[in-house]
């Protein structure tokens, strides 16, 4: 099975907001080959400068390495930006570059903890706890 994580899923887990736990094991899951998890290259520069108020320069760099070896980098290239900008059918454009990603590694899942943002994505968009449950971890 093929996931992208959503940049909030991450987020949940690196913060230790609500949802740690579940996000920690889909990267558990991701880390045991369990499953093939993918993260989008956009999501990068999201995630240091979020993660700005909660670690250093370093502590971030070292965090977001660790991630690239458990997860597949989904590039974002000319075409699937043209794509995405195409498309009506999203309010978010952030949103609209990740089902495009997830669409572009063929993902089964796009796992967010905002599945309404996602409601006409071309990949199927689910909750971190639904998609535990599928995996019955």
């Amino acid at each position: 099975m093929r996931i992208l994580l959503d940049t909030n899923v991450l987020l949940d887990y690196f913060q230790h907001r609500e949802g740690f736990t579940t996000s920690e094991k889909i990267l558990q899951a991701c880390a045991e080959n369990t499953i093939s998890g993918f993260v989008a290259a956009h999501s990068f520069p999201i995630m240091f400068y979020i993660m700005r108020k909660f670690y250093s320069d370093e502590e971030r760099r070292e965090i977001l390495t660790n991630i690239i070896s458990l997860l597949t980098v989904a590039e974002i290239s000319h075409p699937l930006i043209a794509s995405a900008l195409s498309r009506n059918d999203f309010h978010d454009f952030e949103d609209c570059l990740q089902d495009e990603c997830a669409a572009r590694v063929d993902a089964d899942y796009i796992v967010t903890s905002n599945i309404k943002d996602f409601e006409r994505s071309k990949v199927k968009a689910i909750l971190p706890e639904e998609f535990l449950h599928r995996l019955s971890i």
